[in-house]
Protein backbone atom coordinates (compact mmCIF):
# COMPACT_ATOMS: atom_id res chain seq x y z
CA UNK A 1 0.00 0.00 0.00
CA UNK A 2 1.27 3.26 -0.80
CA UNK A 3 0.51 7.24 0.14
CA UNK A 4 0.67 9.90 -2.33
CA UNK A 5 1.78 13.12 -1.09
CA UNK A 6 0.90 16.13 -2.49
CA UNK A 7 4.27 18.68 -2.47
CA UNK A 8 3.24 21.07 -4.97
CA UNK A 9 3.87 23.87 -2.16
CA UNK A 10 5.22 21.87 0.94
CA UNK A 11 8.18 22.74 2.81
CA UNK A 12 10.32 20.34 2.25
CA UNK A 13 11.17 20.11 6.23
CA UNK A 14 7.52 18.99 7.39
CA UNK A 15 5.77 16.15 5.43
CA UNK A 16 2.48 16.00 4.69
CA UNK A 17 2.15 19.83 4.86
CA UNK A 18 1.71 22.62 2.08
CA UNK A 19 1.82 26.68 3.54
CA UNK A 20 -0.70 29.41 1.99
CA UNK A 21 0.60 32.45 3.66
CA UNK A 22 1.82 31.88 6.88
CA UNK A 23 -0.23 28.70 8.10
CA UNK A 24 0.39 25.49 7.77
CA UNK A 25 -2.17 22.90 6.18
CA UNK A 26 -2.34 19.17 6.57
CA UNK A 27 -2.88 17.44 3.03
CA UNK A 28 -2.23 14.09 2.33
CA UNK A 29 -4.18 11.92 -0.89
CA UNK A 30 -6.49 9.09 0.22
CA UNK A 31 -5.86 5.17 -1.19
CA UNK A 32 -8.54 4.37 -3.64
CA UNK A 33 -10.30 2.38 -1.46
CA UNK A 34 -10.91 4.43 1.53
CA UNK A 35 -11.81 7.28 -1.08
CA UNK A 36 -15.43 6.44 -0.32
CA UNK A 37 -15.24 7.17 3.68
CA UNK A 38 -12.52 10.46 3.12
CA UNK A 39 -12.74 11.58 -0.66
CA UNK A 40 -9.50 11.98 -2.67
CA UNK A 41 -7.75 13.75 -0.20
CA UNK A 42 -7.96 15.21 3.14
CA UNK A 43 -6.43 18.90 3.38
CA UNK A 44 -6.75 19.99 7.10
CA UNK A 45 -5.70 24.01 8.89
CA UNK A 46 -2.87 23.48 11.53
CA UNK A 47 -1.13 26.21 12.46
CA UNK A 48 1.22 29.18 12.08
CA UNK A 49 3.98 27.90 14.00
CA UNK A 50 6.05 25.44 12.47
CA UNK A 51 6.93 23.03 15.22
CA UNK A 52 3.49 22.88 16.34
CA UNK A 53 2.40 22.36 12.69
CA UNK A 54 5.00 19.57 12.54
CA UNK A 55 3.73 17.99 15.83
CA UNK A 56 0.36 18.22 14.20
CA UNK A 57 1.36 16.95 11.25
CA UNK A 58 3.16 13.85 12.16
CA UNK A 59 0.19 12.52 14.75
CA UNK A 60 -2.32 13.11 12.05
CA UNK A 61 -0.72 11.24 9.24
CA UNK A 62 0.77 8.30 11.75
CA UNK A 63 -3.17 8.14 13.03
CA UNK A 64 -4.34 8.01 9.29
CA UNK A 65 -1.98 5.15 8.23
CA UNK A 66 -2.70 3.00 11.02
CA UNK A 67 -6.38 3.27 9.82
CA UNK A 68 -5.80 2.42 6.78
CA UNK A 69 -3.64 -0.62 7.05
CA UNK A 70 -5.75 -2.30 9.79
CA UNK A 71 -8.79 -1.83 7.03
CA UNK A 72 -11.29 -0.74 9.39
CA UNK A 73 -14.31 1.12 7.97
CA UNK A 74 -14.27 3.72 10.77
CA UNK A 75 -13.15 6.97 9.93
CA UNK A 76 -10.88 9.31 11.60
CA UNK A 77 -12.33 12.22 13.13
CA UNK A 78 -10.07 15.03 11.68
CA UNK A 79 -11.01 18.34 13.99
CA UNK A 80 -11.16 15.37 17.24
CA UNK A 81 -7.49 14.02 16.08
CA UNK A 82 -6.18 17.70 15.94
CA UNK A 83 -7.63 18.64 19.13
CA UNK A 84 -6.35 15.94 21.03
CA UNK A 85 -2.85 16.72 20.69
CA UNK A 86 -3.13 21.03 19.53
CA UNK A 87 -1.28 22.72 22.90
CA UNK A 88 -4.50 24.63 25.34
CA UNK A 89 -4.60 28.36 25.08
CA UNK A 90 -5.22 28.97 28.47
CA UNK A 91 -5.38 32.61 29.40
CA UNK A 92 -3.19 34.33 32.49
CA UNK A 93 -6.57 35.25 34.04
CA UNK A 94 -8.12 31.65 33.94
CA UNK A 95 -4.75 30.31 35.42
CA UNK A 96 -4.12 32.91 37.99
CA UNK A 97 -8.09 31.42 39.57
CA UNK A 98 -6.36 27.98 39.15
CA UNK A 99 -3.50 28.92 41.17
CA UNK A 100 -4.99 30.67 43.36
CA UNK A 101 -7.93 27.66 44.60
CA UNK A 102 -5.29 24.77 44.23
CA UNK A 103 -2.93 26.78 46.27
CA UNK A 104 -5.34 28.57 48.43
CA UNK A 105 -3.05 31.42 48.63
CA UNK A 106 -4.94 34.67 49.52
CA UNK A 107 -7.17 35.83 47.06
CA UNK A 108 -8.05 39.43 47.22
CA UNK A 109 -4.38 40.71 47.26
CA UNK A 110 -3.45 37.57 44.44
CA UNK A 111 -5.92 39.13 42.49
CA UNK A 112 -4.59 43.02 43.13
CA UNK A 113 -1.14 41.21 41.20
CA UNK A 114 -3.37 39.75 38.46
CA UNK A 115 -5.51 42.78 37.75
CA UNK A 116 -2.47 44.93 37.25
CA UNK A 117 -0.84 42.60 34.96
CA UNK A 118 -4.36 42.50 32.69
CA UNK A 119 -4.55 46.16 32.94
CA UNK A 120 -1.31 46.83 31.23
CA UNK A 121 -1.31 43.84 28.83
CA UNK A 122 -4.19 42.27 28.62
CA UNK A 123 -5.59 39.00 29.36
CA UNK A 124 -3.90 36.32 26.68
CA UNK A 125 -2.15 32.99 26.57
CA UNK A 126 0.31 32.28 29.46
CA UNK A 127 3.12 31.71 26.26
CA UNK A 128 2.61 34.68 24.81
CA UNK A 129 3.98 37.24 27.46
CA UNK A 130 7.34 38.40 26.94
CA UNK A 131 10.15 40.68 28.94
CA UNK A 132 8.47 44.18 27.70
CA UNK A 133 5.13 43.28 29.66
CA UNK A 134 6.89 42.96 32.63
CA UNK A 135 8.50 46.20 31.87
CA UNK A 136 4.86 48.08 31.30
CA UNK A 137 4.02 46.18 34.72
CA UNK A 138 6.62 47.62 36.51
CA UNK A 139 6.79 51.58 35.29
CA UNK A 140 2.81 51.25 36.12
CA UNK A 141 3.14 50.05 39.50
CA UNK A 142 5.35 52.79 40.21
CA UNK A 143 3.48 55.38 38.33
CA UNK A 144 0.71 54.63 40.77
CA UNK A 145 2.74 55.63 43.83
CA UNK A 146 3.64 51.78 45.08
CA UNK A 147 6.83 51.29 47.36
CA UNK A 148 9.21 49.15 45.98
CA UNK A 149 8.35 46.02 48.55
CA UNK A 150 4.61 46.33 47.60
CA UNK A 151 5.88 46.33 43.68
CA UNK A 152 7.91 42.97 44.37
CA UNK A 153 5.44 41.41 46.25
CA UNK A 154 3.44 41.86 42.93
CA UNK A 155 6.31 40.47 41.02
CA UNK A 156 6.55 37.41 43.64
CA UNK A 157 2.71 36.84 42.45
CA UNK A 158 2.88 37.11 38.59
CA UNK A 159 6.16 34.97 39.10
CA UNK A 160 4.53 31.72 40.92
CA UNK A 161 1.13 31.81 38.53
CA UNK A 162 3.02 31.48 35.55
CA UNK A 163 5.53 29.06 37.12
CA UNK A 164 2.21 27.43 38.01
CA UNK A 165 1.36 27.61 34.17
CA UNK A 166 4.64 26.59 32.72
CA UNK A 167 4.80 23.68 35.10
CA UNK A 168 0.73 22.41 34.51
CA UNK A 169 0.77 23.69 30.50
CA UNK A 170 4.31 22.06 30.22
CA UNK A 171 5.40 24.84 28.49
CA UNK A 172 9.29 25.49 28.46
CA UNK A 173 10.29 28.78 28.70
CA UNK A 174 12.20 31.33 31.20
CA UNK A 175 9.94 33.45 33.11
CA UNK A 176 9.55 37.09 31.57
CA UNK A 177 9.17 38.12 35.19
CA UNK A 178 11.43 36.77 37.14
CA UNK A 179 14.91 38.57 38.25
CA UNK A 180 13.41 42.00 37.46
CA UNK A 181 15.23 44.94 39.03
CA UNK A 182 13.59 47.41 40.91
CA UNK A 183 15.64 50.40 41.39
CA UNK A 184 15.76 51.49 44.70
CA UNK A 185 14.44 48.80 45.96
CA UNK A 186 14.37 48.57 50.24
CA UNK A 187 14.87 51.86 50.20
CA UNK A 188 11.74 53.73 50.65
CA UNK A 189 11.10 51.07 53.13
CA UNK A 190 10.11 53.10 56.59
CA UNK A 191 10.74 51.37 59.58
CA UNK A 192 7.82 49.73 61.05
CA UNK A 193 7.14 51.16 64.92
CA UNK A 194 6.81 48.97 68.41
CA UNK A 195 4.82 49.23 71.21
CA UNK A 196 6.00 50.35 74.19
CA UNK A 197 5.35 48.23 77.70
CA UNK A 198 2.93 50.63 79.03
CA UNK A 199 1.05 50.91 75.71
CA UNK A 200 1.01 47.17 75.24
CA UNK A 201 -0.19 47.06 79.05
CA UNK A 202 -3.15 49.70 78.23
CA UNK A 203 -3.84 47.61 74.89
CA UNK A 204 -4.91 44.55 76.47
CA UNK A 205 -6.67 46.40 79.52
CA UNK A 206 -8.92 48.01 76.93
CA UNK A 207 -9.35 44.88 74.64
CA UNK A 208 -10.21 42.69 77.59
CA UNK A 209 -13.04 45.50 78.68
CA UNK A 210 -14.51 45.97 74.90
CA UNK A 211 -17.51 44.29 73.95
CA UNK A 212 -16.37 42.47 70.46
CA UNK A 213 -14.01 39.73 69.61
CA UNK A 214 -11.69 41.81 67.39
CA UNK A 215 -9.45 43.65 69.66
CA UNK A 216 -8.60 40.48 71.54
CA UNK A 217 -6.73 39.46 68.76
CA UNK A 218 -4.19 42.74 70.22
CA UNK A 219 -3.15 40.38 73.62
CA UNK A 220 -2.94 37.16 71.81
CA UNK A 221 -0.53 38.62 68.72
CA UNK A 222 1.15 40.53 71.82
CA UNK A 223 1.81 37.73 73.55
CA UNK A 224 2.56 35.09 71.29
CA UNK A 225 4.51 36.84 68.30
CA UNK A 226 2.39 35.49 65.54
CA UNK A 227 1.49 36.34 62.21
CA UNK A 228 -2.22 37.42 62.25
CA UNK A 229 -3.32 35.35 59.61
CA UNK A 230 -1.82 32.03 62.04
CA UNK A 231 -4.33 33.03 64.97
CA UNK A 232 -7.50 33.74 62.64
CA UNK A 233 -7.26 30.69 61.19
CA UNK A 234 -6.67 28.59 64.15
CA UNK A 235 -9.23 25.48 65.06
CA UNK A 236 -10.41 25.37 68.24
CA UNK A 237 -8.33 22.24 68.76
CA UNK A 238 -5.22 24.13 68.38
CA UNK A 239 -5.92 25.88 71.19
CA UNK A 240 -4.35 24.02 74.69
CA UNK A 241 -5.67 25.83 77.43
CA UNK A 242 -4.45 23.14 80.26
CA UNK A 243 -1.16 22.86 79.49
CA UNK A 244 -1.18 26.67 78.19
CA UNK A 245 0.27 25.40 74.52
CA UNK A 246 -0.68 27.29 71.19
CA UNK A 247 -0.30 24.95 68.20
CA UNK A 248 0.37 26.76 65.05
CA UNK A 249 -0.53 24.30 62.02
CA UNK A 250 -1.70 24.34 58.68
CA UNK A 251 -5.38 23.85 57.93
CA UNK A 252 -7.64 23.44 54.78
CA UNK A 253 -8.80 27.11 54.94
CA UNK A 254 -4.90 28.30 55.93
CA UNK A 255 -1.59 27.24 55.13
CA UNK A 256 1.40 28.84 56.69
CA UNK A 257 4.25 31.12 55.06
CA UNK A 258 6.92 28.84 55.52
CA UNK A 259 8.26 25.19 56.88
CA UNK A 260 9.52 26.45 59.98
CA UNK A 261 5.70 28.51 60.51
CA UNK A 262 4.54 25.20 62.14
CA UNK A 263 5.48 25.45 65.94
CA UNK A 264 4.17 24.96 69.67
CA UNK A 265 4.10 28.65 71.64
CA UNK A 266 3.80 28.04 75.59
CA UNK A 267 1.28 30.99 76.71
CA UNK A 268 1.48 33.48 78.82
CA UNK A 269 -0.98 33.86 81.43
CA UNK A 270 -2.42 37.24 79.79
CA UNK A 271 -2.39 35.44 76.26
CA UNK A 272 -4.48 32.34 78.04
CA UNK A 273 -6.88 34.88 79.26
CA UNK A 274 -7.65 36.24 75.94
CA UNK A 275 -8.09 32.81 74.46
CA UNK A 276 -10.09 31.64 76.93
CA UNK A 277 -12.35 35.22 76.08
CA UNK A 278 -12.41 34.50 72.23
CA UNK A 279 -13.70 30.80 73.10
CA UNK A 280 -16.94 32.74 73.69
CA UNK A 281 -17.03 33.88 69.88
CA UNK A 282 -15.73 30.16 68.62
CA UNK A 283 -17.88 28.00 66.96
CA UNK A 284 -17.06 23.85 67.24
CA UNK A 285 -14.29 24.18 64.64
CA UNK A 286 -13.12 27.78 64.31
CA UNK A 287 -11.36 30.29 66.63
CA UNK A 288 -12.63 33.31 64.53
CA UNK A 289 -15.16 31.94 62.20
CA UNK A 290 -16.64 35.18 61.45
CA UNK A 291 -13.25 35.09 59.02
CA UNK A 292 -13.66 32.05 57.82
CA UNK A 293 -15.30 31.26 54.25
CA UNK A 294 -15.66 28.02 51.90
CA UNK A 295 -12.75 29.45 49.76
CA UNK A 296 -10.53 29.95 52.79
CA UNK A 297 -9.03 32.23 55.66
CA UNK A 298 -10.04 35.96 55.39
CA UNK A 299 -6.79 37.37 57.17
CA UNK A 300 -6.71 40.55 55.62
CA UNK A 301 -10.80 41.76 56.69
CA UNK A 302 -9.33 40.56 60.49
CA UNK A 303 -6.05 43.05 59.62
CA UNK A 304 -8.12 45.55 58.29
CA UNK A 305 -10.84 45.42 61.21
CA UNK A 306 -7.51 45.68 63.75
CA UNK A 307 -5.92 48.23 62.10
CA UNK A 308 -8.56 50.67 62.76
CA UNK A 309 -8.54 50.07 66.39
CA UNK A 310 -4.60 49.84 66.76
CA UNK A 311 -3.61 53.50 64.62
CA UNK A 312 -6.53 55.08 66.10
CA UNK A 313 -5.23 54.62 69.93
CA UNK A 314 -0.82 54.54 68.85
CA UNK A 315 -0.58 55.30 64.79
CA UNK A 316 0.35 51.46 64.81
CA UNK A 317 -0.88 47.97 63.18
CA UNK A 318 -1.11 45.06 64.06
CA UNK A 319 2.01 43.47 63.02
CA UNK A 320 3.82 45.71 64.92
CA UNK A 321 2.64 43.26 67.72
CA UNK A 322 5.14 41.03 66.31
CA UNK A 323 8.21 43.41 65.80
CA UNK A 324 7.64 44.33 69.74
CA UNK A 325 7.64 40.83 70.49
CA UNK A 326 11.27 40.18 68.93
CA UNK A 327 12.65 43.09 70.75
CA UNK A 328 11.11 42.03 73.89
CA UNK A 329 12.57 38.53 73.25
CA UNK A 330 16.20 40.37 72.30
CA UNK A 331 16.11 42.50 75.44
CA UNK A 332 15.70 39.74 77.42
CA UNK A 333 18.82 38.28 75.74
CA UNK A 334 17.19 35.02 74.58
CA UNK A 335 19.05 33.06 72.15
CA UNK A 336 18.60 33.64 68.45
CA UNK A 337 17.46 30.26 67.75
CA UNK A 338 15.17 30.90 70.63
CA UNK A 339 13.33 33.71 69.09
CA UNK A 340 12.97 32.35 65.55
CA UNK A 341 11.43 29.43 66.52
CA UNK A 342 9.15 31.23 69.19
CA UNK A 343 8.24 33.70 66.01
CA UNK A 344 8.19 31.14 63.21
CA UNK A 345 10.79 33.02 61.42
CA UNK A 346 13.52 31.55 58.89
CA UNK A 347 16.61 31.22 61.27
CA UNK A 348 19.56 32.59 59.08
CA UNK A 349 21.97 32.34 62.29
CA UNK A 350 23.72 29.61 61.27
CA UNK A 351 23.85 26.11 59.29
CA UNK A 352 23.52 23.80 62.39
CA UNK A 353 20.33 26.07 63.36
CA UNK A 354 18.46 23.51 61.39
CA UNK A 355 19.93 20.13 63.08
CA UNK A 356 17.96 18.67 66.04
CA UNK A 357 14.37 18.97 67.14
CA UNK A 358 15.02 22.56 68.39
CA UNK A 359 13.69 23.67 71.96
CA UNK A 360 11.37 21.65 74.41
CA UNK A 361 8.40 23.89 74.80
CA UNK A 362 9.06 23.54 78.74
CA UNK A 363 12.58 25.36 77.72
CA UNK A 364 10.76 28.21 75.44
CA UNK A 365 8.07 28.84 78.49
CA UNK A 366 10.86 29.97 80.48
CA UNK A 367 11.68 32.70 77.98
CA UNK A 368 8.10 33.90 77.24
CA UNK A 369 8.13 34.16 81.08
CA UNK A 370 10.90 36.69 81.15
CA UNK A 371 9.15 38.70 79.10
CA UNK A 372 5.32 38.24 79.83
CA UNK A 373 3.43 41.43 80.25
CA UNK A 374 0.59 40.68 83.00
Amino acid sequence: MSYILDTSQSPPSIPHTVIRGRTYYFQMRVPKHHQQLYGQSIRARLSECEEEARNLADHLSHLLKQSWQSNTKVKVCIDQALRSVRPAKVTFAAIAEEYITTRRVDHKSSMVAVRALLTVAGDRAVESYKRDDARALLAHLQSVGNKTATIRRRFNTINAILNFAYQELEIDRRNPFSKMTIVGEGLDAAKRGTFTEQELRDGYKQSMNSLTGIPLLFPILGETGCRLAEIVGLRVEDVDLDDRVLHIRPNDKRRLKTAGSERSIPLTHTACLALSMALEYSDDEWMFPRYIKEDGCYATHASNALAKWTKRRWNLTAHSLRHTMRDRLRAAEVPLEAIDQIGGWSSVSSIGSSYGKGYTVDHLRRYMDQVAIT
